[in-house]
């Protein structure tokens, strides 16, 4: 179906691009400031153990840095019991095999945490054909402690923490992403984390469909239209 909207002159869509350019601006320079306040959050001490699985192994938090100062850790939607990974946590990670290496090259490494065990992971990873780290929190309460995973007694409850605030999450994984900061003497600090909407940043896609006619033209939420990128029907397209 065709998009309903005004059509005027060169002249007007100059002035209104003019217009719509100082607000546009306006908001970059607020996103500037904003980036700069969760710089300056203070940081908490990582005191508390954590192991991961790895295809080269057992690691700890530090040694997810793997030489660099700062980490970011994307928590992956694949729970234990879980036959494939989020779709949505599958689109966010789907722009993330050609930036990892842009990160490494500036003192970032970026890994992807699962509490599916390891096998899983490695099984969907595959099916996926991507690239970057991933690695299971399955034997450690890391995904618990970052209130991205769940007991069945919170979700009875129907009160959880997520997102800063005790809620009905509804289901036992939830996606976010933690960054921490390891010093010269060893010491790591959680920095930063953001959770829900605020994966949205990371999703390059939406970045394009944002200066489109139709935008993002989602009913609800992006599961509206997005697939696990082998599930597209060959030759699809959106109406």
């Amino acid at each position: 179906m065709e998009p309903q909207h005004r059509i005027g002159t060169r002249e007007q869509w100059l002035a209104a691009s003019r217009a719509l350019l100082a607000e546009e601006k306006a908001h970059m320079r607020a996103g500037d400031e904003l980036a700069r306040k969760r710089r300056e959050l203070p940081w908490v001490k990582v005191d508390k153990s954590y192991v991961f699985e790895t295809p080269q192994g057992r690691k700890t938090l530090a040694d997810l840095f793997d030489g660099r100062s700062q980490l970011i850790i994307y928590h992956f939607m694949l729970g234990s019991d879980w036959n494939e990974g989020c779709v949505g946590c599958s689109f966010l990670s789907d722009h993330m095999t050609g930036i990892v290496t842009h990160l490494e090259h500036h003192d970032v490494s970026y890994v992807t945490v699962s509490h599916a065990p390891l096998a899983k992971i490695e099984a969907f990873k595959k099916r996926m054909g991507w690239t970057f780290p991933w690695v299971s929190s399955s034997g450690s309460d890391f995904n618990f402690d970052y209130h991205v995973s769940f007991t069945p007694e919170q979700l009875a409850s129907k009160k959880a923490f997520y997102n800063f605030t005790e809620q009905d999450v509804g289901i036992d994984e939830q996606h976010g992403h933690s960054v921490f900061y390891k010093d010269e003497h060893g010491d790591v600090y959680h920095t930063y984390s953001c959770y829900g909407r605020g994966d949205e940043r990371f999703i390059n896609t939406y970045a394009h469909l944002d200066v489109t006619p139709k935008g993002r033209n989602e009913a609800s939420n992006l599961t509206d239209w997005v697939r696990h990128h082998d599930r597209y029907e060959d030759g699809a397209r959106g109406g």
